[in-house]
């Protein structure tokens, strides 16, 4: 008998181009929300598929989404023993290569991507000193990419953020790049929430199939749920890479 618990509203799609994507989603000893990742995977209309840590095999997935979560317990520094997984290797390869793999890095997945250099700046802990659970809101800068192509430029989506090292940092000439090079994803609006410099939420590589961020859009997918007990806006970072897959805006 199935456990899977339904999605609240019908998020189902026709079977089109779409339905056969293969999405992996990353887990890492010390994931915490790899589930609700492949969930939201899920509620998009793509196949999650299921990536362990210490293997080599990438499963012929179309796109990779690195969770959230405490991996390895944050020893050292957040995502610094998880970018030596096997599987990074292969994700680092395949995201730097011709056919540029879609990547999403959620919160510690964010963290991971910053230590890979698959995203420049680093992670610190928040500037209070203090685990932070809210609703969010969040300015798209950058709607030009794999994973945020279905919002529009300047639209302002609600996101749940929950992170203790979640103040983004990085020396002023590369601030001054992703700002220039419009690889500013999303700003925090309002309330910086950790002290992340220049109220930067998410960046993204050159090529913009490399997006990660605080928030967590994978918390935002249903209706009865999320923020506001209602918000759904996470659910396009999903569709958006389905688009992208199948010849869409990048």
């Amino acid at each position: 008998m199935s456990t899977e618990l339904p999605l609240i509203g019908d998020y189902s799609t026709p079977t089109t181009q779409l339905s056969g994507a293969r999405i992996g989603v990353v887990t890492f000893p010390g994931t915490l929300d790899d589930r609700d990742a492949a969930r939201a995977v899920r509620a998009a209309g793509a196949e999650s598929v299921s990536l362990w840590h210490a293997d080599t095999d990438l499963q012929d997935v179309d796109a990779v989404v690195i969770p959230g979560g405490f991996s390895y317990g944050d020893y050292l520094r957040a995502g610094a023993i998880s970018r030596f997984a096997p599987m990074m290797d292969k994700i680092v390869d395949a995201a730097n290569s011709e056919a540029k793999l879609p990547v999403l890095g959620i919160c510690n997945g964010f963290q991971i991507l910053t230590e890979s250099h698959l995203l420049p700046g680093s992670m610190i802990k928040n500037d209070h000193l203090k685990f932070l659970c809210r609703d969010q809101l969040l300015r798209v800068e950058n709607n030009q990419t794999a994973w945020t192509n279905g919002y529009e430029a300047g639209q302002e989506i609600t996101i749940v953020l929950k992170n203790q090292d979640g103040q983004y940092v990085a020396d002023e000439k590369t601030l001054d790049m992703l700002e220039a090079e419009n690889r500013v994803a999303f700003s925090y609006v309002g309330w910086n929430p950790n002290g992340s410099r220049r109220s930067i939420a998410g960046i993204t590589n050159e090529a913009g199939n490399v997006v990660g961020l605080m928030p967590h859009p994978e918390h935002a997918i249903e209706a009865g749920f999320g923020p506001d007990h209602r918000g759904t806006d996470g659910l396009t970072f999903f569709t958006s890479v389905l688009t992208h897959l199948v010849g869409g805006k990048k």
